[in-house]
């Protein structure tokens, strides 16, 4: 009896078998940041204490090898981690808050020289736009007393954000060595190894960004740290501890914190000295794309520019400035999940027809 013809061809089969396929995929995600939105107040501390654990494994690994105990190893850990962040973001305040008017200034500079030189509209207009924002401002601070405990609750917020991230990052690493049984145990009959290696690749993945990041944020922040000494502009430390914290959101904080170094250096220093400045901040990014990224991440998940943006922009349209700085770590996860599915799946595939055994 002959098989009947199929209503699709097969090319049309196959295709449709894959919409379906990415249809599902992209229905558990959009629910799944959908959940993630719904419960950010929990979501968000967990994920930042993930960053935190894969930032300090290493430390913690290296004092449990010296003989300390697995608690005492975190503690100590966590508070290395409150230092190093506390101080950077005290020197980074408040050397922003010295050159603030600094920068104001320089701004007003830069218009007006735009204005003298391309012929564009006098300095009138950048006075009335100085003048409408002092206004702007005095508005706000007129209402600024109703909106009090509205920013008490933000800050509020925040801190206790922090202060969970950090409990929770205090038990991460503590009990980092039972989280191979808890996936064993959470994972469905069957699936315990592929689980366990999921979740390894992907940690893996966060641990190589998140260590690679840091070691070239510190190089990137030493180079332009040093330059701005050289040149004389003031607040150097504090705008090198900014290039240090932009350096975890690639290409937009480096962008930023460059932009703010070259208008703190046109305010006190001058355009020469401006000019040299975004010469040192040029040369320490070219520096850090072709030695520094090449040479110490070339071992961690390596995502092309395009979707280091897009996941960026993903990550700020759904949580701001936070989603921003988790963006990339949790594409660079996801990354890692796909190369162990794909490289097992490679493995463990279907074996290609057997070979013809030759003619007599």
């Amino acid at each position: 009896m002959e098989k009947p013809d199929a209503l699709l061809p097969d090319g049309a089969r196959r295709t449709a078998a894959w919409c379906v396929v990415v249809l599902l995929v992209t229905g558990v995600a959009a629910i799944a940041i959908w959940l993630c939105i719904v419960f950010k107040t929990a979501v968000t501390p967990v994920l930042l204490a993930l960053l935190g654990t894969a930032l300090l494994g290493p430390v913690h690994r290296r004092l449990i090898r010296m003989g300390v105990r697995r608690s005492i190893a975190a503690g100590l850990t966590c508070v290395a981690l409150v230092g190093v962040v506390g101080g950077a973001g005290y020197v980074v305040v408040s050397a922003l808050i010295d050159t603030g008017d600094q920068i104001v200034a320089s701004l007003k500079q830069a218009g007006q020289w735009v204005a003298d030189h391309l012929g564009t509209a006098g300095g009138d207009g950048v006075t009335n736009l100085a003048d409408n924002a002092k206004q702007l401002l005095s508005r706000f601070g007129a209402g600024a007393a109703s909106g009090l405990l509205e920013g008490l609750s933000v800050l509020g917020s925040l801190i206790a954000t922090s202060v969970l991230a950090l409990l929770l990052t205090f038990f991460f690493l503590k009990d980092s060595d039972r989280a191979v049984d808890l996936a064993h145990s959470l994972a469905p009959r069957g699936t315990g190894d592929t689980v366990e290696a999921m979740a390894r690749r992907a940690f893996e993945a966060v641990e190589g960004f998140m260590r690679g990041t840091t070691l070239i944020a510190f190089i990137d922040a030493i180079c332009i740290t040093a330059g701005l000494l050289i040149l004389r502009v003031p607040g150097a430390i504090g705008l090198g501890a900014l290039v240090f914290i932009g350096a975890y959101i690639p290409y937009l904080g480096a962008f930023v914190s460059g932009a703010v170094a070259v208008l703190v250096a046109l305010a006190d220093r001058g355009l020469g000295t401006a000019l040299w400045t975004v010469g040192v901040v040029l040369a320490v990014q070219q520096l850090e794309g072709h030695i520094l990224q090449p040479v110490i991440q070339s071992r961690t998940v390596q995502m092309h520019p395009a979707m280091i943006m897009i996941a960026l922009t993903a990550g700020a349209s759904v949580a701001g400035l936070v989603g921003m700085l988790l963006a990339v770590p949790v594409a660079a996860a996801g990354f890692g999940v796909l190369g162990e599915l794909r490289r097992r799946y490679a493995a463990d595939g279907p074996a290609g027809p057997p070979p013809e055994e030759p003619a007599a």
